[in-house]
């Protein structure tokens, strides 16, 4: 079996021709990443346009087969590649973390290898017919995420690959050796040319939007930058799909057994930290079980393991990189200098580190602070009361932003109701975040557009044929 070090070895290079990437935990150096530029960037699109043609006419069966065994591979890998993902991106080992997120990458990989996709008959009478059959697109540029760097990453490259096309990966310049490992293991298995990483900053990602010869972008990360990826797309027309920003919502009606969703809704906050672009951002409750709400999530709050991720007593660990520490600080400190009542956590936790913070119920706030009305994006939840159900709504649906929500009850008629009414991509019910490789998942509104997952992310990563007569 490879050994973390050995993965290291194979796609991290010398730190006279590297940058330097820390453990997110201890701030030490873990190794060094490629410094790659434009001109690699032009290199690896040019080789990936070459190597499409055969890679295409190998066929769904053959491309299938080359995935499952990369599934298999990334799984008799699976322990190295959770430490080096712990100790890069600085979730823990255990919980929903960094070795549930490694054995989603071969689940991904498989359902895109095993999903069927066969021509659509859309019309038919007499003579006449007409089929949708889903050719390749070509070249796939891909743009990661540092908060599910590997993850992320499969479900932009698994789909694209088995569709036929080849594809090129900017990494976040926060975790590209855990993108570089991930991409090892696939190209033991793949031709030259059909897929490269390319570990740079962000010239080299504004590139990617610009580039002539792509012919389709995916991004997942802030809608700032999911915005110049359009703008800088224009001028190659450059399919897309955008995974943004979410401020997602959740509300808890009336007469709801706490106990019963207090650790789904937990996860559903601070899966990962809090640094999940569909994780529960904000938490509605009805004025009748306000306190109830805040001091059972406060309770959690207080007694989760928190601490460097190696440790497998830890569920929760620190804030990835110090932007984000500095982001969620602020947020913490405007809600406490408002008038916010913090009700656990509040501050920094160095003991365990540099970047982490204290996991933080934040109580009696309201829409129009800054918590509430910007992405955290970290370990802090905010707890707004309400009254009215239709109310809660109206306020949950006033963010410009729309990637998740939920709804809570053990009334699941009810619930859906309410649901239906939610403007988000993904309405959970009695859950937030979860994810399945089959289900369609995109957001509509500031939160980016374009559906991944299952057969719909599939076509979305083909182009459409019709063949009528």
């Amino acid at each position: 079996m490879t050994t973390t070090t050995t993965i290291l070895e194979a796609v991290g290079v010398p730190e006279s021709v590297g940058r330097a990437i820390p453990d997110a935990a201890t701030r030490e150096t873990i190794g060094y990443a490629p410094i790659h530029t434009v001109a690699d960037l032009d290199d690896a699109v040019a080789a990936a346009r070459a190597a499409q043609p055969a890679w295409a006419a190998l066929g769904h069966a053959e491309r299938s087969r080359i995935l499952n065994a990369i599934a298999d591979d990334i799984e008799a890998n699976s322990e190295e590649l959770a430490v080096l993902l712990s100790r890069e991106q600085g979730k823990p080992l255990n919980g929903p973390n960094a070795r549930f997120e490694v054995g989603a990458c071969a689940l991904w990989t498989r359902t895109a290898a095993d999903t069927p996709i066969e021509p659509e008959v859309v019309f038919e009478a007499g003579e006449s017919r007409a089929e949708v059959h889903y050719d390749p697109l070509g070249v796939v540029g891909a743009i990661g995420p540092w908060n599910w760097p590997m993850m992320i990453t499969v479900w932009q490259i698994a789909p694209s690959l088995r569709m036929g096309n080849t594809v090129v990966v900017k990494p976040s310049e926060y975790t590209p050796l855990s993108v570089l490992a991930l991409a090892e293991i696939y190209n033991r298995h793949l031709p030259d040319g059909v897929l490269t990483v390319i570990s740079g900053d962000r010239e080299v990602g504004a590139a990617i939007a610009a580039h002539p010869d792509l012919d389709k972008i995916m991004f997942t990360g802030s809608t700032a930058t999911g915005r110049r990826i359009v703008e800088a797309s224009a001028g190659s027309l450059a399919r897309l799909t955008l995974e943004l920003g979410g401020n997602d919502a959740g509300i808890i009606l009336p007469g709801t057994d706490i106990e019963a969703i207090a650790e789904n809704l937990f996860w559903g906050i601070f899966i990962n930290t809090g640094q999940t672009c569909a994780a529960l951002k904000r938490l509605y409750v009805h004025d009748s079980q306000y306190e109830q709400v805040v001091e059972a999530l406060a309770a959690m709050a207080r007694t989760m393991p928190l601490g460097n991720g190696l440790d497998e007593g830890n569920v929760l660990g620190p804030l990835q990189n110090e932007k984000q520490f500095d982001i969620v600080s602020a947020l913490v400190d405007d809600a406490r200098e408002n008038g916010a009542r913090i009700v656990a956590g509040g501050s920094a936790a160095p003991e365990h580190g540099p970047l982490f913070y204290q996991t933080t119920v934040v109580a009696d706030i309201s829409d129009g602070a800054r918590l509430v009305d910007e992405e955290q994006f970290g370990p802090v939840i905010p707890v707004i009361r309400y009254s009215d159900v239709d109310d809660a709504v109206r306020r949950a649906n006033a963010s410009t932003q729309g990637l998740g929500g939920s709804v809570w009850s053990q009334d699941v008629e009810a619930a859906t109701a309410v649901a239906r009414r939610v403007q988000a991509g993904t309405v959970w019910i009695n859950q937030h975040g979860a994810i399945n490789p089959h289900v369609p998942f995109g957001g509509i509104k500031a939160s980016g557009y374009g559906q991944e997952f299952g057969v719909a992310g599939l076509k979305a990563v083909s182009a459409p044929k019709v063949i009528q007569r």
